[in-house]
Parts: C-alpha cells; sequence; structure tokens
C-alpha cells in the first residue's frame, strides 16, 4: 500500500494574465487509507482543495497520536488527530505549536466491541470478563471515564494489553471478550474474520455518557498565523470533500481503493457509512454544521478526560480549539 502520495489536481492554474502556483499543503492523516479517508480523496479528486490554491499531499498515519508530533514541529502545516490525544499532549508540552481548528467527529468513534456468545451486549458485563486493548489505542484512554458514565466497576475487568494487529484476531478466537478500538474500524474488522454480525455488539462510549469529542483537523499555529485564508480554504475543502462522500459513498470507497488497491471496495463503503452515520453527520452537525465544539459540551468533556488523566497545567478549552478560521460562507453545512 502507498504511504504517501502526492495528489493536486494541478502544479498550477491558468489564470487571465498569467500563472498562478498552488500552495503545497502536506496533510498527515491518523491512521491508514480506509473509507473516512475518502472525504480528503474527494476534496483532491473533485477540485475543492484546487479551488482554494492547494496542492495537497496526504499521507497515511499510523494511529490517534501520531499526526500530533508531526504538526507540532512544523512538518505537516495540517494534520488529522484525536482532541483528546492533543489535549494531553498540550498540557504535557505546553505553548507547543499547535491546535485543533475543525472538529470532524463530533461523536468520536470510541468503542468497546464484544461479542454477545461471550456475554458481552452491555457495559455492565463487561465485569468478569477479559478485555483486550492496546496500551496506545485512543478509546482505551477514555475507558475509564466511560465505565464510570455507564455505572461500571473497573476493578472487575481484567484487562490484557494487545497489540492493534491482533487486536480483532483475538476477539474472534475467543481470547479476550471484548476489545477497545475505533467502532467502525473494530466492527468491520470482525465481520471479515468471519464473526457474524449479529455476534459483534458494539459499545459506542458515546452513547453510555461520554460527552468527548473525537477527530479534528489541527494545524501547526505559527503556520495558521502567517496563512489564515489558506487555514480557511483547507476547512472549506474538507467540509465540502464530506458533503460529496456523504452524498455518494461508493463513489468514496472507490477514491480510497485508487490510493489503496488492497482495499476491498464495499467493506471500505461499509466502513464509511459507519462513520458518517455514527460520529460525522450528528443532531449537532445537522442543526448547527460540521466543524464547530459546544462550548458546555466541550467543559463536560474536558471534566470527563480528567478522570483519565492527570492536568499538570490550567485546563483552557481556547488553548485546544480555535474557531476564528472556521468559514462563515454557509459552506460547513451539511447538504
Amino acid at each position: 500500500m502507498l504511504k504517501t502520495l502526492t495528489i493536486a489536481a494541478a502544479a498550477a492554474v491558468i489564470l487571465t494574465g498569467g500563472a498562478t502556483a498552488q500552495t503545497e499543503v502536506p496533510f498527515a492523516l491518523d491512521w491508514k487509507f480506509e473509507g473516512p479517508s475518502a472525504a480528503y480523496f474527494a476534496a483532491v479528486d473533485n477540485g475543492y482543495f484546487a479551488d482554494e490554491g492547494l496542492s495537497v499531499e496526504i499521507s497515511a498515519g499510523s494511529g490517534s497520536l501520531d499526526a500530533i508530533p508531526k504538526v507540532a514541529t512544523g512538518a505537516f502545516p495540517f494534520g488529522f488527530a484525536d482532541i483528546n490525544s492533543l489535549i494531553k499532549f498540550l498540557d504535557t508540552n505546553p505553548g507547543a505549536p499547535v491546535i485543533a481548528v475543525m472538529m470532524v467527529y463530533d461523536k468520536p468513534p470510541f468503542a468497546v466491541i464484544g461479542r454477545e456468545s461471550q456475554g458481552v451486549s452491555t457495559p455492565k458485563d463487561l465485569e468478569g470478563k477479559i478485555l483486550g486493548a492496546p496500551p496506545p489505542d485512543g478509546a482505551w484512554a477514555q475507558f475509564p471515564a466511560f465505565a464510570n458514565a455507564a455505572g461500571g466497576d473497573v476493578s472487575k475487568i481484567t484487562v490484557e494489553p494487545v497489540g492493534f494487529p491482533t487486536r480483532e484476531p483475538m476477539l474472534a478466537e475467543g481470547k479476550v471478550d471484548a476489545i477497545t478500538g475505533f467502532s467502525f474500524s473494530s466492527y468491520l474488522n470482525l465481520v471479515r474474520l468471519g464473526i457474524d454480525e449479529d455476534d459483534i455488539k458494539v459499545l459506542l462510549m458515546a452513547d453510555y455518557g461520554l460527552e468527548l469529542y473525537g477527530n479534528a483537523i489541527i494545524v501547526n499555529t505559527d503556520y495558521a498565523a502567517a496563512n489564515p485564508d489558506t487555514v480557511t480554504g483547507f476547512i472549506r475543502a474538507v467540509a465540502n470533500g464530506w458533503n460529496a462522500v456523504i452524498a455518494d459513498p461508493a463513489a468514496g470507497a472507490a477514491m480510497v481503493q485508487k490510493r489503496n488497491p488492497a482495499a476491498d471496495v464495499a467493506l471500505e463503503q461499509r466502513r464509511l457509512q459507519l462513520a458518517i452515520d455514527a460520529n460525522v453527520v450528528t443532531d449537532y452537525t445537522r442543526a448547527n454544521g460540521m466543524g464547530g465544539i459546544d462550548a458546555d459540551r466541550m467543559a463536560k468533556a474536558l471534566e470527563q478526560l480528567a478522570e483519565n488523566y492527570s492536568f499538570e497545567n490550567d485546563v483552557d478549552a481556547a488553548l485546544y480549539f480555535d474557531s476564528a478560521y472556521l468559514p462563515t460562507d454557509g459552506s460547513l453545512m451539511l447538504k
């Protein structure tokens, strides 16, 4: 699979009176090229980035934390990362030049995935069971707050550290009773391993009292200060990309396969649709458009995050999310 692709609609746009070179913008994803990546490929293939004068290079990632240091060091001006991981990063690296500027997953895909045949259908069922959790997993990081919100007793759960590649196979083989992971990825990985879909129980943490937000577009703050219009244009193109794949998930899945020839188009279309339905299109984004956050909810989210993590510095939502770059032309509204 290609790890990095340089993708641009054109090296230059011919305008009346001459040629104007596009701005080259590297963009770091959190994970490999799968269904939910389609929105960014749509922004390329449909010319949304080009319309903003941008030539975008998209790089795959290896986890929720992956893009954050890449953006903070300036290696990438833009990234896609879990905002909760960003909050922790900024707490331990105060003043680091990175901030979220567009919320994408209004409901985070953090989930516990169990099997009914192994006695896991509700959060309470995890007591007395073995939970497989990769230590760097974003969902595992939120598990204590989830268990508290859902009324579970963490002390009655046996946690077994597992690797990302072995997580779903171990659940499929019955070596663990449940796992933590991203809802859309773990679910379909289990389907691909032959587990009956009726046997798979996805407990989306956001459905059991967890108020946290999910993944967001992040930007290097030094870059943003010097290039505010570029940041707004990037966000607008991303919003247009999401609207495109919401309208036509099949086309989005085909765009993923173009970059990842080994991908199963039908599987990635399902993965994309799951992300759309559970994480991107919510009551809040239907009413307000995508990209922004609710201040009261963010305050509650920070309180819940403090159940999992001991902050070293003062907590301030303004350090983690800046809405100033969001376009105001209606492009964030879901079509």
